[in-house]
């Protein structure tokens, strides 16, 4: 019989892009990833990688097999989860990824609540404005904000949230009125901030109408790349901009941030669980997207 352990080191090869990598995610060496690989390859009586010194490359039948071993995987490790779990007690490591301000505003109390739950069960949470690659990089579940593009992944949705356009005080004071702050032709004369995953926001007016507050680069007179930043620039007066309200209620309630456009909305935002499409979920993703669904709204 095949071990399934061979199984996983030839997932972990595809998955990294080369024995080297994959031997060190695995925690083994590099010889003995070889190994175990070749042995595979003689057991099932096929080539499945196409080797040489700089690439590797999957047959038609290791393209196949792969398929079938991602999911044999995540079943087998399905049911050896449901065997040792008593009482819905978790053991095991959950990887996880999203944004650093979301896991600071969100996340991580709910995971302390979660892992309160299940004492036997290891996190570890990784937080970057860039999208990880699930697959390769072995997270089991990713929380995402916006829009979803990558069909290789399924999402569900677990909240959804408000976005404001704000500028600090001092941005507006040019202004005639206060009035003006909700007129998109003054609100047009002031300096933007750039962020691209808000870029060429539709901007819904009382009559329903839209049209584009644009937050991208080419209108912009500071460009960042992740959230909190757009917020010190926008706290320090170098612009107005859109955030989403959860990371800038208190700036809000202190006037440090002052709302615009306030009789205009911005269409409410996802949050999405992201998990690749490979394989089934495991018990330890299901329960915490549970746990998630249930308290994220509070």
């Amino acid at each position: 019989m095949v071990s399934l352990d061979r199984f996983d080191t030839f997932k972990a090869v595809v998955d990294a892009g080369s024995l080297t990598a994959a031997a060190q995610r695995l925690g083994q060496s590099k010889a003995v990833v070889s190994f175990n690989l070749k042995r595979l390859e003689q057991e099932l009586g096929v080539t499945l990688l196409v080797r040489n010194t700089r690439s590797l490359a999957m047959t038609e039948a290791g393209e196949r097999f792969h398929q079938h071993c991602t999911a044999m995987l995540a079943s087998a490790e399905l049911a050896i989860e449901e065997a040792r779990s008593e009482q819905q007690h978790l053991r095991g490591t959950l990887r996880l990824t999203t944004t650093p301000e979301y896991a600071i505003a969100r996340v991580v109390p709910l995971l302390e609540r979660f892992r309160a739950l299940h004492p036997q069960l290891r996190l570890h949470l990784s937080t970057s404005p860039a999208h990880a690659d699930l697959i390769p990089e072995r997270f089991d579940l990713a929380i995402r904000l916006g829009r979803m593009a990558d069909s290789r992944l399924r999402a569900t949705l677990l909240d959804e949230h408000a976005l404001c356009a704000v500028a600090a005080p001092s941005v507006l004071s040019p202004l005639p009125d206060e009035a003006a702050r909700d007129d998109p032709d003054w609100v047009r004369t002031l300096p933007r901030l750039g962020y691209p995953r808000l870029a060429d926001l539709p901007l819904i007016a009382p009559d329903g109408s839209d049209q584009i507050f644009a937050c991208n680069p080419a209108d912009a007179v500071v460009t960042v790349d992740n959230a909190s930043t757009l917020r010190a620039f926008a706290l320090a007066g170098a612009g107005a901009t859109v955030l989403p309200r959860w990371l800038i209620d208190e700036d809000l309630a202190c006037g440090r941030l002052l709302p615009i456009l306030r009789r205009h909305r911005f269409p409410r935002q996802g949050v999405y669980a992201v998990f690749p499409d490979t394989a089934q979920p495991s018990r330890r993703v299901q329960l915490l997207l549970a746990h998630l669904r249930q308290h994220l709204p509070e």
